[in-house]
């Protein structure tokens, strides 16, 4: 089983491959053997790092309407890929502990492991992000300073969600937390459930 801290590496990894080319187009290449749970983690921040990048493209102002309605199909299907990659994590972790016999005073936790590194990966990107305007030598020092306290927080909150998820870990392996999956029934790529789509076959 990763510790936080092993996560938290595999989606810098990520992150850090994703930026020598800089590009939404490029091909992901996984470093992880198909199948292990390292290759999930990689998968799932590759997704999340060319998802935010087609976020600030969208945002451009004279961006060409056609061009826009494209990558926001594309954003739909990333999230998604997103969202498949999150619950095949939260198979992993049901396979690992599916031994544990909970004690009866045990806690529920409203949020499984694999959603909570799903937090952990965005914040991952948060940082890198933030980190790079406190750098820029195109700004002002008020925007190095405000952007530097908010870097500051976002490191805060990268220690506290590592402690956290090691504890929700320790927490179910010894019964003490209850992990329970609910799959998120996403409903408006499913042809069979979104209103617009499936009225258009009348």
């Amino acid at each position: 089983m990763l510790t936080a801290a092993q996560c938290y590496a595999i989606f810098q990894q990520s992150i850090d491959d994703y930026h020598v080319h800089d590009n939404v187009d490029t091909p992901m290449r996984n470093p992880y053997r198909d199948g292990s749970f390292e290759f999930l983690l990689y998968k799932k921040n590759w997704i999340d790092t060319v998802q935010w990048h087609l976020e600030d493209i969208i945002r451009l102002p004279d961006i060409n309407p056609v061009e826009a309605l494209q990558i926001k199909r594309r954003i739909d299907k990333s999230n998604q890929e997103r969202t498949d990659t999150v619950e095949l994590m939260d198979d992993y972790f049901m396979e690992q502990f599916h031994h544990v016999q909970y004690k009866p005073d045990a806690r529920m936790n409203s949020e499984t492991p694999a959603w909570l590194l799903d937090r952990m990966s965005i914040l991952m990107l948060k940082i890198y992000h933030m980190r790079e305007q406190t750098l820029r030598n195109d700004a002002s020092p008020d925007h190095i300073a405000k952007c530097q306290a908010k870097l500051n927080i976002l490191l805060e909150q990268k220690s506290d969600m590592q402690l956290a998820f090691d504890q929700l870990i320790e927490d179910i392996s010894k019964g003490e937390r209850r992990m329970k999956v609910y799959r998120q029934m996403k409903m408006y790529n499913d042809a069979s459930l979104n209103p617009v789509l499936y009225g258009q076959k009348k």
